[in-house]
């Protein structure tokens, strides 16, 4: 798809579905690095890796070489910069989520509610969007998989959707809610959207795990969400042009002071 058209639809919709945006070989290396990590524990460390949540597994980067090859990955690379890092970007926020039959996610996020971080914004002929997600499957989900669901066109929504206040968005699925559809996905397909957009996903309802890569990027003045913080392995093994996506400010401490020590 020509650029323009793409830029249109995203200004359309709210979103793109990259098809085919990684090999087989890379999704392939992503779940066998993966693997090693999906068993962890609910608020267990293995190394820089973090299980969050029961199914969000975070600071998935430090997982191994193909995490890393995402953050800059060519198929999405220059959609990110053109939407939302003229001025440099950064990932505030990195994850592996896991979930097997019964899993969902409820309706949340919509343009109404006009935060700065998530925002939608076109101005002087630029795009100039807080966050951009990036969704990258790696498995295939196809129908009752439990794919990523979006209202398209909501990031620019002045009005609140219904769902938002009778209570349909506070738990449950996205399924049934007026506007929004559901985005089958085979592994190696990427979904890129702007984190404004109303979206949740549909309840998993299929045999096996659904494996999703989300990288959420935004301008290079952002900070982490959760607070994690790349390694010094990390930072020493990637290329200078990862390093100032994962770390684009370096902090300035004054050496001759003691007030960044704990007593």
């Amino acid at each position: 798809m020509e650029q323009n058209l793409e830029d249109y639809l995203f200004d359309l919709r709210g979103y793109l579905h990259l098809k085919g945006a990684v090999p087989v070989e890379l999704v392939t290396q992503l779940n066998t690095e993966l693997d090693p990590y999906v068993s962890m524990s609910l608020n267990e460390w293995n190394g820089n890796i973090h299980r969050l949540k029961p199914d969000e597994i975070h600071n998935i980067i430090e997982a191994g070489q193909g995490f890393e090859e995402l953050i800059d990955h060519e198929s999405w690379i220059s959609h990110i910069r053109r939407y939302a890092g003229h001025d440099g970007l950064f990932i505030d926020e990195a994850f592996v989520n896991v979930r097997g039959i019964g899993g969902e996610t409820r309706l949340h996020s919509g343009g109404h509610k006009k935060r700065i971080r998530t925002q939608f914004r076109f101005h002087n002929d630029e795009f100039r969007c807080g966050q951009i997600v990036i969704l990258l499957a790696l498995t295939d989900i196809g129908p009752g998989g439990g794919g990523t669901m979006v209202i398209p066109g909501s990031h620019k929504s002045n009005l609140v959707h219904p769902a938002f206040t009778d209570g349909r968005s506070k738990e449950g699925s996205a399924e049934g809610i007026e506007g929004a559809i559901e985005i089958e996905m085979k592994a190696g397909d990427a979904l890129l959207f702007v984190d404004c957009i109303a979206h949740g996903s549909a309840k998993r309802r299929v045999p096996g795990d659904r494996r999703i890569v989300i990288y959420r990027y935004g301008p290079h003045w952002g900070h982490s969400r959760y607070g994690y913080q790349p390694s010094a392995d990390l930072l020493a093994r990637l290329t200078p042009e990862r390093r100032r996506i994962i770390q684009p400010l370096n902090s300035r401490r004054n050496p001759d002071e003691s007030i960044y020590e704990y007593n």
